[in-house]
């Protein structure tokens, strides 16, 4: 006799997002052909991602909650309104930094770019791809709302409004980060690079640490009825660990396999990504090589050979070692502020898992 396997955390809650994305635009399904092309590549590029952060939310809800991560609970909703979220920040992301790809596929505004052209409909297909995106990354974003609502109306009115309180805070905060993110892109290069260094960190910790690791811990343990300061020990947990995280995306924005990453190689040195990584780089390498990187970095045609002498100073320069050296301290501190949150011990296991994890992550 065989039995089913018990669902994961990620499996219900990819699930969920598409069944979630169907349920919230249901009202629209009598407008047939123009609401399918619209929703067509976002059930596309929700049915990937790893749901790490779905994980983060299931492990903060499970640190305060007997009550299984099931179907339809308060964890799998809220970890669907966190992958729902986003997917609204990639396809806005892809757009302001011109992507070509998204997990291996086309990003959202290059494929309605390319059915327009193909249909060969009137005005700018480029023009009409970038709005098509952004106008669905804005739908994304309401349905996540929606579906945080309802994660909420499913537990006391107190949990509810700490949840509210996380949720309100997250999204609001990865859209100033994003801001500090593009404005450092379009300033000039300080002559040794050293500000560019707390910058990006402050970029970091805004648009990505936070977002990726400790709001959708403390979603979860909000949810589950966490009070204050057991929030406040969760996120002493979630920062470091968040940056890790980010830190590690750093890197594979310029050394990922594309096979495992879905983005070209050298991807964030075409768009300029003013990343931790980069701004070491330019604090330690010569004035030749800085140089060279102040010119070359952020060019959108740079080849193959291009990127490989970028890598060549990001590695010369020392860069490259300094900034592991700076992911598995940020690894050791969220770990350390593990030991004293007074977690379970299954969940404080799952977090080390999941941390171990998202810092040795190829894609």
């Amino acid at each position: 006799m065989t039995t089913s396997p018990v669902p994961t955390v990620p499996s219900l809650v990819s699930a969920r997002v598409l069944e979630a994305l169907r349920a919230h635009t249901a009202p629209f399904a009598g407008l047939g052909e123009p609401i399918e092309d619209l929703l067509a590549p976002a059930r596309d590029l929700l049915g990937g991602g790893k749901r790490l952060r779905a994980e983060f939310c299931a492990a903060g809800w499970a640190g305060f909650s007997d009550e299984p991560a099931l179907a339809g609970s308060p964890p799998i909703l809220a970890g669907a309104a966190i992958e729902l979220f986003q997917g609204a920040a990639l396809v806005h992301d892809d757009v302001m930094d011109g992507s070509h790809t998204r997990r291996g596929m086309p990003a959202v505004h290059r494929r309605l770019a390319a059915e327009h052209a193909a249909a060969g409909w009137l005005g700018s297909a480029d023009r009409y791809g970038e709005a098509g995106a952004i106008l669905l990354g804005d739908l994304l974003l309401s349905v996540s709302s929606m579906e945080i609502d309802r994660a909420r109306a499913a537990v006391g009115p107190g949990a509810s409004a700490r949840a509210r309180e996380v949720w309100d805070l997250m999204t609001s905060e990865v859209a100033v980060g994003q801001y500090l993110d593009i404005r450092s892109q379009a300033q000039p290069w300080a002559e040794d690079g050293a500000p560019a260094v707390e910058m990006a960190l402050e970029v970091v910790r805004m648009k990505s640490a936070r977002y990726s690791v400790e709001h959708p811990l403390t979603l979860g343990a909000a949810l589950a009825g966490a009070d204050d300061d057991a929030l406040a020990r969760l996120r002493a947990v979630g920062l470091p660990l968040g940056e890790a995280f980010q830190l590690r995306d750093d890197v594979l924005g310029v050394f990922g396999d594309p096979a495992l990453t879905g983005k070209p190689a050298g991807d964030d040195l075409r768009e300029g990504k003013r990343t931790v990584l980069l701004g070491l780089a330019m604090h330690r390498a010569d004035p030749p090589a800085r140089e060279h990187l102040r010119t070359q970095v952020g060019r959108a045609d740079l080849t193959y050979d291009d990127v490989a002498r970028l890598q060549e100073i990001l590695v010369g320069s020392g860069a490259v070692a300094a900034h592991e050296d700076l992911i598995a301290e940020r690894l050791r501190v969220g770990l350390a502020e593990l030991e004293r949150a007074d977690l379970p011990d299954a969940v404080s296991e799952e977090l080390t898992r999941l941390a171990d994890a998202l810092a040795a992550r190829q894609a």
